[in-house]
């Protein structure tokens, strides 16, 4: 695909994801938003319907759900390995904030979903992950296990031509930050600075325990 073709798939799908997300991210009649004073811009409430349970497999090639993964507060991100620049500046980002996070006595899980586990096997996955933090973990499974995580997460990838060994997939950009006990929080998009990211993840954390 053309760089300018393949540039407008990827926006227009992070576009499409992220009006997903806003439509879904609506705080209850009556429920009392706790993370209000975390949140930016348009996002209301808490987004009872993002996220939820998954299997996939890890790194070592052991079956995980998400209670396994999902022990200490995450950053959960979906992408693959052989993307050419978004996922790798991501990912780094997210775990720059991790690490600023560490620094404040914040201990955060960064994690990597990969939706092309036909090229992205646990060894490639742990090669990707071990380059961007030592606690990154990587996550991959099955097409049906993929499907159903994303579709979770209401997140959004097309393979456009599995046939070509080097083919691009276009897909959704945000991060999201994930509790073990209550869930999905929030989401972050790709102009979040690690220093932004560190900041109000640092929020919703006192605001978790508060």
């Amino acid at each position: 695909m053309p760089i300018s073709a393949r540039t407008t798939a990827i926006a227009a799908a992070v576009v499409i994801a992220a009006g997903l997300a806003v439509a879904y991210f609506v705080t209850r009649p009556g429920e009392e938003d706790r993370f209000a004073q975390c949140r930016r811009g348009v996002v209301a409430g808490g987004g009872g319907s993002i996220g939820g349970p998954f299997t996939l497999i890890d790194e070592t090639g052991a079956t995980v759900t998400d209670k396994d993964v999902i022990t200490t507060p995450a950053l959960i991100y979906f992408g693959y390995t052989y993307c050419p620049d978004v996922c790798p500046l991501d990912n780094a980002r997210n775990a720059e904030a991790v690490m600023l996070l560490e620094d404040k006595g914040y201990f955060v899980t960064p994690i990597f979903i990969s939706v092309d586990p036909a090229r992205d096997t646990p060894e490639v996955l742990a090669d990707f992950t071990s380059v961007m933090h030592p606690r990154m973990i990587g996550l991959t499974g099955t097409p049906e296990q993929v499907k159903a995580a994303s579709q979770a997460y209401r997140t959004y990838f097309n393979i456009k031509d599995p046939s070509d060994p080097y083919y691009l997939v276009d897909h959704s950009t945000q991060t999201y930050l994930v509790f073990p006990k209550s869930g999905f929080a929030e989401f972050f998009n790709r102009d979040t600075t690690p220093q932004e990211m560190a900041d109000r993840v640092s929020c919703f954390i006192d605001a978790e325990n508060g």
